[in-house]
């Protein structure tokens, strides 16, 4: 299974839990957890700042499947959202893909991305990497200063009417 146009959280978390235990991305012996939430938005008010919850907004290249008609189409720009902190020994990380619509349904609905393995981990060791520089003081690692992904793969022009992180202000689009 070399790309996957299917959402798999499964995935997620196995990639997760490697890359924590059996790689020792974060080695400080605190225990993390990864899950999700399809609503969370990019916002952290000033209460939850206070409870030590801090945002990173990812840019990674997936795959999508439309659920009516089954079209596949590949995106350079999928948004992943990351909420996390450290409490007390325990690290949460609260994950949120966003979607994109089918260009030939128009029907409104926000398919979610399917990602390859090496995907994930990029995505992750970037979000560890943020991890060990706010909860645990560490230098972050300069890559090249951006959050896209390693391997650029360019796809045709990003259409914001049917991106849903378009639609929310928060899409990586405008980072160029």
């Amino acid at each position: 299974m070399s790309r996957s146009t299917v959402w798999t959280p499964g995935f997620w978390l196995d990639i997760f839990n490697e890359l924590l235990y059996d790689d020792n991305q974060l080695d400080y012996g605190d225990d993390w957890c990864l899950n999700f939430n399809y609503t969370q938005t990019d916002e952290v008010t000033k209460e939850q700042r206070k409870k030590g919850w801090k945002v990173y907004s990812h840019c990674a290249y997936g795959h999508f499947q439309c659920g009516a008609c089954r079209k596949t189409w590949p995106s350079a720009r999928v948004v992943l959202l990351f909420r996390y902190r450290l409490r007390s020994g325990r690290g949460t990380v609260i994950m949120r893909p966003f979607g994109q619509a089918c260009r030939r349904c128009q029907d409104g609905e926000f398919d979610l991305p399917g990602f390859t393995q090496k995907e994930v981990e990029h995505a992750l060791v970037r979000l560890f990497s943020k991890i060990r520089k706010n909860c645990y003081r560490e230098e972050e690692e300069n890559e090249d200063g951006s959050s896209a992904s390693s391997t650029k793969v360019w796809t045709k022009p990003h259409e914001k009417s049917l991106c849903e992180a378009c639609r929310l202000g928060i899409c990586c689009q405008e980072d160029d």
